[in-house]
């Protein structure tokens, strides 16, 4: 037996359609700020910033990867990427053999330093300085609360049935 979809009422589509359409525009134009700024992809500043605010500029890889929602192998092509421009290297694990850690180095930290102002000003520029401080709150009330579900490992939906056999 097939349940009736919930659908989203206007109130709850526009809601969607507004966080869908801002995800994509503010996204891509920060990116491209960045970009344009730095020469950086959003990758690259990730990588950076995260670095940047670890204990002394250095991560296992793996705590890096789980921090940015990336598999390892796709960050470990990035790392590559980012080792041959001289942004970070990669060492041992002092407290265990069996990992590795990415370290900025003194070029990506300078990279970072001089991309951080003018990424935060693209971040002011087209989000932050918009909203009231009242907005400021829901909104980050309603990031926190998505991000506690999901984070919490949303439910599975049901597989629908394909009739009988």
């Amino acid at each position: 037996m097939t349940s009736e979809p919930r659908w989203l009422t206007d109130t709850e589509q526009r809601t969607w359609q507004a966080y869908r359409r801002m995800q994509l525009l503010l996204g891509a134009q920060v990116s491209r700020d960045l970009n344009a700024d730095s020469g950086l992809s959003d990758a690259d500043y990730d990588v950076l910033s995260h670095l940047g605010f670890s204990d002394r500029n250095r991560c296992q890889i793996s705590e890096l990867a789980d921090r940015m929602l990336w598999s390892r192998s796709r960050l470990s092509h990035h790392l590559t990427r980012m080792q041959q421009r001289g942004l970070v290297v990669r060492e041992g694990c002092a407290s265990d053999a069996r990992c590795s850690e990415v370290v900025l180095t003194a070029e990506g930290l300078r990279t970072l330093e001089e991309a951080a102002p003018l990424h935060v000003e693209s971040v002011r520029r087209n989000f932050i300085d918009l909203l009231t401080p009242e907005q400021h709150a829901a909104f980050a009330e309603i990031g926190e609360v998505v991000v506690r579900h999901l984070s919490a490992g949303a439910e599975p939906r049901a597989k629908k049935s394909r009739g009988a056999a």
